[in-house]
């Protein structure tokens, strides 16, 4: 019942730009880390990045980290993944998450609570 909805997907050429939004449907955002996945066509979903309840810690994977950036309004009840210098190998369905029990930082999956349906990105030329 409580889930997150995703905007800011499409498609962009290699070396873009793009800020994902993740906003609450049924709940307030600011009781929860939260946490961005993506999943590519034929791989597992892997953890992206992950911003803690009070914003004071986030943590990013290798593959992302230096290009992407969390962050989170809880003013607004809105969360952010800003993507820059993007790669082909970044397309993927982006999902966002929350978690109150912890593991988000570590990026885990499974330690998420709830999710949203996803935000499909695609990088190429």
């Amino acid at each position: 019942q409580l889930h997150f909805v995703e905007s800011g997907g499409g498609l962009v050429q290699p070396g873009g730009s793009l800020t994902l939004s993740c906003t609450p449907s049924g709940f307030t955002l600011d009781y929860y880390a939260i946490g961005w996945f993506r999943q590519a066509p034929g791989k597992n979903r892997e953890g992206v990045s992950c911003i803690s309840r009070t914003g004071s810690d986030a943590s990013y994977s290798a593959s992302v980290k230096g290009r992407f950036t969390i962050s989170r309004d809880n003013a607004k009840n809105t969360a952010y993944l800003q993507m820059n210098s993007l790669k082909p190998e970044d397309t993927g369905v982006y999902y966002c998450a929350a978690e109150t029990g912890g593991g988000c930082l570590a990026l885990l999956a499974s330690a998420m609570d709830y999710w949203g349906e996803g935000t499909p990105l695609t990088v190429s030329s």
